[in-house]
C-alpha cells in the first residue's frame, strides 16, 4: 500500500499556500503541482521535447528553456493550443506528483493541486485517499485578489470565473477548510485536520483481516 495522500485544492486567492505551509510546519511533506508543472518541462526534459515536437522550436528561448511568456500568450489566444499543451503536460505532472507522494516520509503526504476540480478530480487522480478544499466566499476571493495582484475588481472577477465554480470544488471535497478568518484560526484548523489524517493514515496501514 502506498503513502496515504491528501489532495489540497481551492480557488484562486483562497489561501491554499498558507494551508500547505501550515501542514509543512507540522512536518508533513507537501508536493506542489505548480512546481511539478515547471519541472516536467525543464530544459532537456522529456516533457519539453514533447512540447517542442508539438509546437516547434519557436517555443524555446535563446538558452533552450521553454519561453513561458510566449507559450502563455499562445494558449491564451488559441484554446486548441491550450488543449494540446495540457494533453502533454498534465499526465507528466500527475505521474510526478504521485511519485513524490509515494516517496515521502512521514505519516501522510499532501499534494497541492490548484486546478484539481478542473482537471478531473478523482477520475484523474484515483490515488488520492482524501481531498481537502480550501473555501472562501467569492467576495473574500475578490478582495484578496485585488490586494494581492494590484488589479481592479472586474479583472479579479473574470479570473475567479475562469476557474471551476465554488460548488464544483465543494462537490469533490471530503473535508472543507473555510479560510475567511485569521492565520491563527487557519493553523488551528490545520492542526485538527493533521490529527485526523494521522489517524486515517495509521488505520489504512493496518493489515487486512480475514473473517
Amino acid at each position: 500500500m502506498g503513502q496515504y495522500t491528501v489532495g489540497l485544492t481551492g480557488g484562486i486567492a483562497s489561501g491554499k499556500s498558507a494551508v500547505a505551509g501550515a501542514f509543512a510546519r507540522l512536518g508533513i511533506f507537501v508536493a506542489d503541482a505548480d512546481a511539478a508543472a515547471r519541472e516536467v518541462v525543464a530544459r532537456d526534459s522529456e516533457g519539453l521535447a514533447a512540447v517542442v515536437a508539438e509546437f516547434g522550436t519557436q517555443v524555446l528561448d535563446g538558452e533552450g528553456h521553454l519561453d513561458r511568456a510566449a507559450m502563455r500568450r499562445r494558449v491564451f489566444e488559441d484554446p486548441d493550443a491550450r488543449v494540446r499543451l495540457e494533453r502533454i503536460v498534465h499526465p507528466l505532472v500527475r505521474r510526478a506528483l504521485q511519485a513524490a507522494a509515494e516517496a515521502a516520509t512521514g505519516p501522510y503526504a499532501i499534494v497541492a493541486i490548484p486546478l484539481l476540480a478542473e482537471g478531473g478530480g478523482r477520475t484523474a487522480y484515483p490515488w488520492l485517499d482524501r481531498i481537502l478544499v480550501v473555501d472562501v466566499p467569492a467576495a473574500v476571493q475578490t478582495t484578496r485578489l485585488v490586494a494581492r495582484d494590484a488589479i481592479d475588481e472586474d479583472l479579479a472577477t473574470r479570473m475567479i470565473r475562469s476557474q471551476a465554480e465554488r460548488h464544483e470544488r465543494l462537490a469533490i471535497a471530503d473535508d472543507v477548510l473555510v479560510n475567511s478568518g485569521t492565520l491563527d484560526a487557519l493553523r488551528a484548523h490545520v492542526a485538527m485536520l493533521d490529527r485526523q489524517y494521522r489517524n486515517l493514515a495509521a488505520i489504512s496501514s493496518l493489515p487486512a483481516t480475514t473473517p
